[in-house]
């Protein structure tokens, strides 16, 4: 399977650019290389653009930005080139690249809170990714104007004030429009708050081959929409449902239906073979109205639900579930068979506010967790600042505690577990998705793909997928505002049967 593109740690990145400077390239020569990649992208994404304005800071981000303001200076463009760093305190390559400035003509003028912003399009290359705790004065204030100038801004290999490895906001982060990054990618560019500060991204890898570093794992990889295909073939002539899976959707409470409904539609509609609905009585005519094809059980505790339990192949609990006695008998039922019998689980919703509470101890062989991030920092005992702050820590981190295969929800949504292997990132999905029952309609995609026979950590990476990428045709389609998470069961078929693929 085609294990996706490669995602690092901002140690990493260094260490390569260590690796690559001792087999005898000069560290100048690299600086330049990245910053004429960098000069490149801009020139092909603002051809009309005659002014820039190129904001620099200290190191070697700020040397990238010193040799584009000379390029652009060598071109003819007007360069209005700020330091917020004085020259004279510059060292290494950095310094090069400001001589370098300096001899192709361009004007330095020292930062101060009077500059106004005069370039048609904004060079960011104050801040680099050693960046580890809050941007202080007067980087504070230079991203603040630059974010308010209302003009294309061009990140130098990553938005500043950004945390390269988690996504999170470092107190203030610079919005680009574009991104250049060098040598390779880095992981927070991807989660967390880096989606909606990159902008459009470009890897520029500097003639370095980062994965002939077999000593250096990545910290993630990027899915592609090819794994749909290659775990969901096209079935065999002579399949039947029997031998496509039975799923047991455990959830919706009196008075919270919906939610468990939204999850049996969805894992019928992905193809699992057989669909169960255990929930409150009062939810079986919608359930019936809704989708006749899913055989609603109307349970009043556990022991009713007992052989359903004991028929299913795979089990979902927690969509409406609710956190009093009915769903706290369920879920430990649902638990009990899965650790007992060895079936598959995925556990959401209410599921995961009543691990976190500690009233289950059950821990089944094979079972996918698939948190939000304010669910993680439930199960972990924590906040979901801090949550954020970490996202591929946090996943670890349950992962341990639940040996669980985790799917950390929200933006660049991860997958992993404790094995040491990298996470996977999707990089599908889009605001739209910010509206109720999504997380149900993705345990029932999960659920059907477990019912089918995938593994769970398979299931989740395809899973997160299909899930990710129906949103994004369904807001294709019709727009993100207002998408429902009902919108997605079709569009998520579709995809499983390689329609629609890119």
């Amino acid at each position: 399977m085609n294990p996706g593109r490669p995602l690092y740690l901002a140690e990493q990145v260094r260490e390569l650019d260590r690796r690559t400077i001792a087999a005898g390239t000069e560290g100048f020569a690299l600086m330049r290389a990245a910053a004429q990649a960098a000069y490149s992208v801009l020139r092909a994404r603002w051809p009309e653009a005659r002014s820039l304005s190129v904001l620099c800071g200290a190191g070697n981000n700020a040397g990238d930005g010193y040799v584009m303001a000379a390029l652009a200076a060598e071109e003819g463009l007007a360069v209005q080139l700020l330091a917020l760093r004085p020259v004279e305190r510059l060292t290494g390559d950095a310094a090069k690249a400001a001589e370098l400035a300096a001899r192709s003509g361009v004007t330095l003028t020292p930062w101060s809170a009077e500059v106004s912003l005069e370039g048609e399009v904004i060079v960011d290359a104050l801040l680099g990714t050693g960046l580890s705790g809050e941007v202080r004065e007067p980087f504070l204030s230079a991203i603040a104007r630059i974010n308010a100038a209302e003009r294309p801004v061009l990140a130098v290999d990553i938005p500043s004030g950004l945390c390269a490895d988690s996504g999170a906001v470092l107190g203030a982060a610079v919005a680009a429009s574009a991104t250049v990054t060098f040598i390779g990618d880095k992981l927070g560019l991807h989660t967390g708050a880096g989606p909606a500060r990159v902008g459009e991204l470009r890897l520029k890898t500097l003639g370095v081959d980062a994965e002939a570093y077999a000593d250096l794992v990545p910290a993630a990889r990027i899915l592609t929409e090819a794994l749909i295909g290659e775990t969901l073939p096209p079935r065999p002539r002579d399949a039947h449902k029997g031998g496509c899976g039975h799923l047991l959707v455990i959830g919706g409470a009196p008075g919270f239906g919906g939610a468990a409904l939204l999850a049996a539609e969805a894992a019928a509609r992905l193809g699992a073979g057989k669909v169960s609905l255990a929930t409150a009585p009062e939810h079986i005519t919608a359930s019936l109205v809704r989708c006749p094809e899913v055989m609603v059980h109307g349970v009043r505790g556990a022991p009713e639900a007992a052989p359903l339990l004991e028929a299913a192949d795979a089990i979902v609990v927690g969509p409406g579930l609710g956190q009093g006695p009915w769903g706290q008998g369920l879920l430990q039922a649902a638990l009990g068979a899965a650790l007992g019998a060895g079936k598959p689980l995925v556990a959401d919703a209410d599921a995961l506010n009543l691990l976190a509470r500690g009233r289950i101890e059950a821990r089944p062989p094979a079972w996918i967790l698939t948190p939000h991030p304010g669910e993680a920092a439930r199960l972990l005992g924590g906040d979901t600042a801090s949550v954020q702050a970490d996202r591929a820590g946090s996943l670890r981190q349950l992962a341990l505690r639940f040996a669980a295969v985790v799917l950390l929800k929200g933006a660049g949504s991860l997958v992993g577990e404790d094995d040491g292997a990298p996470l996977a990132l999707c990089p599908y999905g889009n605001p739209g998705m910010a509206s109720g029952g999504m997380g149900d309609v993705l345990s029932g995609i999960l659920g059907a793909l477990l019912a089918q026979g995938l593994a769970p950590r398979l299931a989740a990476e395809a899973g997160m997928l299909l899930h990710a990428r129906a949103a994004d045709l369904a807001a294709r389609a019709e727009g993100e505002r207002g998408l429902l998470a009902g919108d997605l069961a079709s569009y998520a078929r579709r995809l499983a049967n390689g329609v629609g693929r890119s």
